[in-house]
């Protein structure tokens, strides 16, 4: 027990991030910042149904992003699983079964085959072999002597003996790599890094526009307010809450509120054709972290191979009539083949392709000799179908040479191609047979055999370099052997060992200035041999830190903390519950080929991400912008004073409303002479008309008259009931809340289905560039904000028989119609900005859109459509809005479509030529780290 307190329990401890720090973090971020403030300030203004739409949006975007920041122990979580809950330990002179994390060093426990070494521990006496695939790499089991020191997470395969603890827990070679990996943490990927500066330069920007807009109205309010008649003044509170319902709305219209939510749906579409594809996404940035992969870093054995050792055909022989077939077949007779094979060179013998036992069955196997680590070999007496009797062995091939009667002949030819066999990695295994009728040995060949790459291997490599990815072997295997599996698959000379890469500080910090100290060394490499779990880490590291998207792939512990470091962890399949809790990206499916398919629709993916943040962008600096212009260039209560419209009518019922302008829709037997309202009926002050039907320019509402009020009924054509009050028009131009809305809900509805467009991955790495989509963005909503001011402003001076209007035979426009004519004129703009950004530097028409978002979107601008044609005459907000088709003119809905078309083909062809600039002059160029640079710079050859 008391070294049990000093030492820890046998077990990993666990670092975690409290729930509601994560749920805090979530409602803290810039942009939720911004809803809370609007939602404040809707509570103070008593504006309860925008506060409640608020606070929704808040809550909805939180939820959608739990789930992905709660996944910060899942690669720990499964490390500690890993441990063994049982161990057999020997104390007090009794053997028990005790639960593992229990053990303590200087316990003496049993390893014997089949069990999992519990901790590390030296090897007391005897010989074992040990599987340590998952540790170092080593295909073959490891022999274990007296003293030797077995690893934590290996098992034992052959043989039986007691050892010592050494080291538990956290102090484990295993326990290393889970601090490792808890070191590593949660950082925030590329894409979340993107979105915060994008909503921090458009928060920023709305904060500022809104303040100086409000501001600026506060300030006219009141002066404006001060030259009405007392009768007609506002309360002071009344101007600065109109004002700052304004700014709020325009603030609330311009945060990209579902930025985040588009983009998780469409990250969460290419998960699902990832899986679909054989590759389990269990980090949703990752996919967008892959497009811009330029470098992959791979683990050699059980990733680029198959992590079990196969006989080549490559079969030198020595005895005349001897074939690979027949020398293969003698092996077997030199193994137990009616048994299961009783180590790892009888289980390659015996199950090889194309081996048929069978026929071993028409031999007798008289004796047999297992291998034996001093004798190095096995050997078997038999009797052939007719009766003779042979010896056949299997061994070490300078044992089997040593035994041949013709050695001398043979010597110098069986040493020179094992010399050769070996400098490249191959293994070789010697066969011999003696008959009794002449009682001499003859080498009959020798078998090679390695554990080779996967059958996809080199045209992933091949395909990888196609994409612009360079790809590097990282094993921890032999020098030998990771040159001859990189010859084999084309990937490069420049295979180094461990010697001169970088470790961690004896704190287990990351050494500093990783690129100036060792980035000539590990960037120009094409891969490493003989590497600790920790080289692979830093070495993933150094290439991060000199700006390349890394990716890494790997199956066991020791690939963990590179795994969970690299940009792109991905485990191949049969991978440890370590090495996939560690991963980004899980491939189910036998092969690497899947890594090509991540590698295209991951480009995809974040073409169609870019694609839509360049649109959302372009669409918030429109929205921002065009409101904070309106405010200052276009005020409706100027155009209205300047078309001499009356303020107040009522008392002053017969004033003349001085409109010169002669329309053809105007009523027959009207008095034009004079334009007043000597033939208006004032029961139905509703449809009070200032010269044409059904277009009442002043904002006119009916009030009993008060029977103490001084109203000179004497001015009164009728004796009514009712007192006229037209109202001249706002102050400033404002959309309801309800519009804005409704272009946020049909816009950003239709957008979810961005992630079926059709889009061309890129045929390189791509790399988010925000200061061009900005510029570029920037282009397109300057062309749209325009032409939505210059709409507005002759919508405002549609009256004027000089204005353009007037020009083109359209009808003076009421208020109410032109809300509703910018709302449909913003939807419109928004729509054709979206298919304008798909094509980014190309025109619109270079690629067709995807059926199901041209049938969103198309869905979406028949409803603002329809919308904007037959909303009923009536007030929001307590502006008058009304259909562009009710009344006697029903062609201004036709008109809108054709002149944003137009001004699309503008916008187009200017974000076409913006990008022409920006590539003439390289401006704004995205610096990329190369390779083929660093090699250039610190030669073609490196010592290491």
């Amino acid at each position: 027990q008391d070294i049990l307190k000093i030492w820890g329990k046998n077990e990993l401890v666990e670092r975690e991030t409290p729930k509601w720090k994560v749920v805090f973090r979530l409602l803290t971020g810039p942009m939720p910042i911004m809803l809370w403030i609007a939602a404040l300030i809707e509570l103070i203004i008593d504006n309860y149904a925008d506060l409640a739409i608020l606070l929704f949006i808040q809550f909805a975007n939180a939820s959608i992003s739990y789930y992905e920041t709660t996944k910060a122990g899942d690669a720990v979580a499964a490390l500690k699983a890993s441990l063994k809950p049982k161990a057999t330990v020997k104390r007090n002179g009794i053997w028990a079964d005790i639960d593992a994390t229990l053990v303590v060093p200087g316990d003496r426990v049993l390893l014997a085959a089949g069990s999992a070494v519990p901790a590390d521990c030296y090897v007391n006496d005897g010989l074992i072999e040990v599987d340590q695939s998952a540790m170092t790499g080593e295909s073959l089991p490891v022999k274990f002597r007296r003293g030797d020191v077995c690893k934590l997470g290996s098992n034992v395969v052959r043989g039986e003996t007691e050892g010592t603890v050494e080291t538990t827990g956290s102090h484990t070679l295993f326990g290393k790599t889970a601090q490792m990996l808890q070191s590593v943490g949660n950082e925030a990927g590329s894409l979340q890094i993107l979105l915060l500066r994008i909503m921090l330069i458009l928060v920023s920007l709305s904060l500022t526009l809104c303040i100086t807009a409000l501001i600026y109205l506060i300030k006219e309010g009141r002066a404006s307010n001060a030259l009405r008649p007392a009768a007609q003044q506002k309360p002071d509170a009344e101007i600065v809450k109109a004002s700052l319902s304004f700014a709020v709305v325009v603030l609330v219209a311009s945060i990209p509120l579902a930025i985040e939510i588009v983009t998780t749906t469409t990250l969460a579409l290419g998960s699902k054709s990832l899986s679909a594809k054989g590759a389990i996404v269990t980090r949703l940035s990752s996919i967008e972290e892959m497009a811009g992969m330029d470098c992959l870093c791979s683990d050699k054995t059980g990733t680029l191979t198959l992590n079990k050792m196969v006989i080549q055909e490559d079969c030198p022989i020595y005895t005349p009539g001897e074939t690979f077939e027949s020398v293969l077949f003698q092996a077997a007779l030199a193994a137990k083949w009616k048994e299961p094979p009783r180590d790892a060179l009888d289980t390659m013998v015996l199950k090889t392709a194309g081996q048929d036992l069978s026929k071993c069955d028409a031999y007798k196997q008289l004796e047999f000799t297992p291998f034996d680590p001093r004798a190095k070999r096995t050997e078997s007496l038999l009797e052939s179908p007719h009766g003779k009797l042979l010896r056949i062995t299997k061994g070490a091939t300078h044992v089997v040479l040593g035994m041949c009667h013709n050695k001398e002949e043979i010597q110098a030819s069986v040493e020179d191609k094992v010399e050769e066999l070996g400098s490249r990695g191959i293994r070789s295994l010697a066969l011999a047979r003696m008959d009794d009728e002449d009682g001499k040995w003859n080498m009959l060949g020798i078998l090679t055999f390695l554990d080779p790459p996967r059958p996809d291997t080199k045209d992933t490599i091949e395909q990888c370099k196609v994409y612009g990815v360079s790809v590097k072997m990282i094993t921890g295997d032999h020098l030998v052997i990771a040159k001859e599996t990189s010859r084999v698959l084309g990937m490069g000379s420049r295979i180094y060992d461990s010697d001169g890469l970088p470790v961690l500080d004896e704190d287990g910090q990351i050494p500093k200035d990783l690129v100036d100290t060792y980035g000539s060394k590990i960037i120009p490499a094409d891969g490493f041999a003989s590497v600790f779990p920790e080289h692979k880490y830093l070495i993933v590291e150094t290439l991060r830190q000199a700006g390349f998207r890394c990716g890494m792939t790997g199956d066991g512990v020791n690939d963990a903390p590179a795994l969970k470091r690299a940009d792109v962890g991905i485990a191949v399949q049969g991978a440890t519950d370590a090495a996939r809790a560690a991963a980004d990206l899980v491939l189910t499916g036998e092969g690497l080929g899947t890594i090509i398919d991540g590698i295209k629709i991951s480009r995809e993916i974040f073409a169609r991400l870019k694609n839509f943040i360049s649109y959302r962008i372009a669409a918030t600096l429109q929205l921002l912008t065009f409101f904070f212009c309106a405010v200052f260039a276009f005020p409706p209560e100027a155009y209205y004073n300047a078309n001499g419209f009356a303020v107040a009518i009522g008392k002053h019922v017969g004033e003349i409303m001085n409109i010169p302008r002669l329309s053809p829709y105007c009523p027959t037997g009207f008095d034009r002479a004079q334009n007043n309202f000597a033939n208006i009926d004032f029961n139905t002050p509703q449809a009070a008309q200032t010269g044409c039907p059904t277009i009442v320019l002043p904002i006119c509402e009916a009030t009993d008259i008060d029977a103490g009020a001084d109203a000179d009924e004497g001015d009164m054509p009728y004796d009514m009931p009712y007192d006229i009050i037209c109202q001249p028009w706002p102050a400033f131009f404002q959309l309801p809340v309800l519009m804005l809305m409704l272009i946020t809900l049909l816009n950003d509805g239709a957008l979810i289905s961005v992630g079926y467009d059709i889009v061309k991955p890129s045929a390189t790495p791509e790399h988010w560039n925000l200061e061009r989509l900005f510029v570029v963005a920037s282009v397109m909503a300057a062309v749209a904000m325009g032409s939505s001011l210059l709409l507005l402003g002759a919508a405002l001076d549609s009256n004027n028989p000089s204005g353009t209007f007037a020009q083109l035979g359209l009808p003076p426009m009421e208020y109410g119609k032109i809300v509703t004519m910018i709302y449909l004129k913003v939807s419109l703009s928004d729509f054709l900005t979206l298919f304008s950004c798909r094509t980014q530097e190309c025109p619109f028409w270079a690629m067709l859109p995807g059926k199901p978002l041209l049938g969103a979107v198309t869905v979406s601008l028949t409803i603002s459509t329809l919308l904007a044609t037959f909303w009923p005459e009536g007030s929001l907000d307590g502006l008058p809005v009304k259909g562009l088709a009710v009344g006697e003119y029903t062609m201004m809905p036709a008109w809108i479509w054709m002149y944003c078309i137009l001004w699309w083909f503008v916008q187009d062809a200017l974000k076409v030529a913006t990008f022409w600039v920006l590539e003439r002059f390289d401006i704004f160029v995205n610096y990329r780290a190369d390779i083929e640079e660093w090699r250039k710079e610190h030669g073609q050859e490196v010592e290491c």
